[in-house]
């Protein structure tokens, strides 16, 4: 492997991904820099699922569909605008990284207390007024129709 292309990943990033793309296609590989190359792959698989997870917490809000629910006479636009969204956002996500699909039910139990967290600090209800586990299924998360 060239050093020149080594330091590149150290100095100037952008170039050292154009770089490595051009080798990709000239089908250079062993000029690769494939220790960092592995590397930031990995890093954009935890980028993309840490994505999706963040979705997950804004679509309940999980926070917005539990304002929903248990403010029905309070609902806002914005609400469902951010609901709206968040949705399109996971869809997104899931059309280009279908592989993702299989982490919404973990995802989904491990943002629910942050959602409902911070839906109740925005309603000032108590955090015991809200369920102990989500109470929305993947499908009605996903589900553009459905707000309570």
């Amino acid at each position: 492997m060239d050093d020149h292309i080594n330091n590149l990943y150290e100095t100037d990033f952008l170039v050292w991904i154009n770089t490595q793309a051009d080798l990709l296609r000239a089908k250079h590989f062993d000029r690769l820099d494939l220790e960092n190359l592995v590397e930031e792959l990995e890093g954009m698989a935890r980028k993309e699922k840490r994505e999706l997870r963040h979705r997950m917490v804004q679509l309940m809000m999980m926070m917005h569909l539990l304002k929903c629910q248990l403010q029905p006479g309070r609902v806002a636009g914005s609400w469902l605008g951010t609901i709206y969204e968040q949705r399109l956002q996971i869809r997104d996500l899931l059309e280009d990284m279908p592989s993702l699909t299989g982490l919404l039910d973990e995802y989904m139990a491990r943002s629910y207390p942050q959602a409902a967290a911070l839906a109740a600090d925005d309603t000032g209800l108590p955090l015991s007024a809200f369920p102990a586990a989500t109470p929305f299924s993947k499908a009605q998360l996903l589900d553009p129709d459905y707000i309570i």
